[in-house]
């Protein structure tokens, strides 16, 4: 052990494992697929039904006209909770049935 400690200190090569009888495992570098959350799948599929579109058209609108004035108390919150609710109302009818 007082060897591969001097080679440590003398700046040899950091892999002393074979000096100890061990074995490196290579280790095989698998590529992992992207995974896919089934939630944002649903809310993109969701926000294209009529309802939905609906909604986000009404949003839209509300931020625009909010949004070419210059002093305004009106903010679109009420639009943006419709439109959510409209979405998640959607995807939980859907869900559920995808997720194992």
């Amino acid at each position: 052990m007082v060897f591969e400690e001097k080679m440590i200190m003398n700046g040899e090569p950091d892999d002393v494992s074979h000096l100890f009888g061990y074995q490196e495992e290579e280790e095989e570098e698998e590529e992992e697929e992207d995974m896919v959350d089934p939630l944002e799948t649903m809310r993109q599929k969701c926000e294209e039904a009529e309802h939905c579109v609906h909604t986000r058209e009404q949003l839209e609108q509300c931020e625009t006209r909010v949004g070419s004035r210059s002093a305004t108390q009106e903010d679109c919150t009420e639009e943006l909770f419709d439109f959510l609710h409209a979405r998640d109302h959607c995807v939980a009818h859907k869900l559920f049935h995808s997720v194992k």
